[in-house]
């Protein structure tokens, strides 16, 4: 017997055939004699619906009341999967966050878990009953409703996985795994049994939308094997049809050799900035990011052009796309303290990246991404290194292109096309 948590996002729970689909493959692992505990998400564009409401009645809201309103999504999902189970003889029963607790911060719309208190959704567990959990969503210290932020519903899957100790954490969403790269680009992606946690986390970080990195980031730390499926494929969870996301080690320990690449990861949502001569003294770079990471903007690939005289440079990054017009804002406001010339932005860029730990031990990869890149006559813009990762910013035109060829450079290709 073992103890699963299993998550199904919008997708899967789109409507209630699909429901009742969820309920039959939660009874199917309680048969086989699993505790199983169910995290699920609103149903598709029910979040959608509730923020526009919100915006609609209020575009400057109070982001407390938002989370009350957004969480409602949830909330509906749990207990009509609830029913579905009872009705297929199951017993079952809906908790909502604070209910639980699902305790966090006091950050809402993008609040972070800080604690789990499973003793009560643990006890019915082991009576055989099987608990539907709203993702996405928590309780603040003061007792408000908060929610995670987009894609928060993965998040809470693995925290509770990790908070119950669970063996494993199936994450049931549209497609049966992770793939090399996005199959709708490169037809000869290849479905990746198993891949580490470091090489998810970058996946993920770098543009790849099948894990939310927060999920990643906490399953990593806490040890948490996820399994990435299909809740359209017939087969279950524990007849391991998807991706698995595990420790280097448990792959290492299996004997399997890791490829030098793992994956090709892109992002469009990338924009680039550049603050044009800027004094080339201390103090300056802190002037420049201090103001961004105050307003939350995270900042991305950094390079600097020092001036040939040595008196000024050219400070060039990337901010996600739709924070650009905060992040050229909050600049402006530092050009008497800077001393810059001009803000200049770019949203016709795309993030390519090269994905593998199989990369700490050999050479050449930034190498061959360079001549892949140079042969189909694409130009760099900025490149961007880790210890598993080279990423590179090119013109957004230019992404398929760079995609198939770096997938077929590092002979990513599968042998078969993916199926239409």
């Amino acid at each position: 017997m073992a103890r699963i948590v299993l998550k199904f996002g919008g997708t899967s729970v789109g409507d209630t055939d699909r429901i009742k689909n969820v309920a039959r493959k939660v009874k199917a692992e309680v048969e086989r004699g699993n505790e199983v505990a169910v995290v699920v998400s609103a149903m598709s564009g029910a979040t959608n619906q509730l923020v526009k409401w919100v915006n609609e009645i209020a575009p400057l809201h109070d982001p407390r009341e938002y989370d009350v309103v957004v969480a409602t999504g949830e909330q509906v999902t749990i207990g009509l999967l609830a029913m579905a189970l009872q009705q297929a003889g199951v017993k079952s029963r809906s908790w909502v966050s604070w209910q639980i607790p699902i305790k966090t911060d006091r950050a809402h719309a993008r609040a972070r878990i800080q604690d789990i208190d499973i003793r009560e959704v643990a006890r019915t567990m082991a009576e055989g009953e099987v608990p539907i959990v709203p993702g996405f969503q928590g309780v603040s210290p003061e007792g408000r409703v908060t929610t995670l932020g987009r894609g928060g519903s993965d998040t809470s899957a693995v925290a509770l996985a990790a908070a119950l100790k669970a063996d494993r954490c199936d994450i049931y969403t549209d497609v049966d795994g992770v793939y090399t790269t996005d199959p709708r680009i490169v037809e000869k992606a290849r479905k990746i049994d198993r891949v580490t946690y470091e090489e998810m986390l970058e996946m993920a970080s770098q543009g790849s939308k099948v894990l939310q990195t927060r999920s990643v980031e906490l399953a990593m730390n806490h040890h948490v094997r996820v399994q990435v499926l299909s809740s359209f494929d017939s087969a279950l969870g524990s007849d391991l049809p998807g991706t698995l996301v595990v420790d280097e080690d448990e792959i290492m320990a299996e004997g399997l050799e890791k490829s030098v690449v793992s994956g090709i990861a892109f992002s469009k949502d990338e924009a680039k900035v550049t603050v044009t001569h800027v004094a080339d003294r201390p103090g300056v770079a802190a002037a420049i990011f201090g103001p961004l990471a105050d307003a939350n903007i995270n900042v991305d690939m950094i390079v600097q052009n020092v001036s040939l005289d040595g008196s000024s440079t050219d400070i060039t990054f990337t901010v996600p796309r739709a924070d650009l017009a905060r992040a050229v804002e909050r600049l402006e406001r530092t050009r008497t303290e800077v001393k810059f010339t001009e803000v200049k932005s770019d949203t016709n860029v795309a993030k390519i990246s090269v994905i593998g730990v199989g990369m700490r031990s050999h050479a050449g990869v930034a190498l061959k991404m360079f001549e892949t890149l140079a042969s189909k006559g694409i130009n760099i813009q900025v490149i961007s290194t880790s210890e598993i990762k080279v990423s590179v910013l090119v013109a957004a035109e230019y992404t398929e292109l760079a995609v198939r060829a770096l997938h077929t450079a590092y002979e990513l290709d599968a042998a078969q096309p993916m199926p239409a």
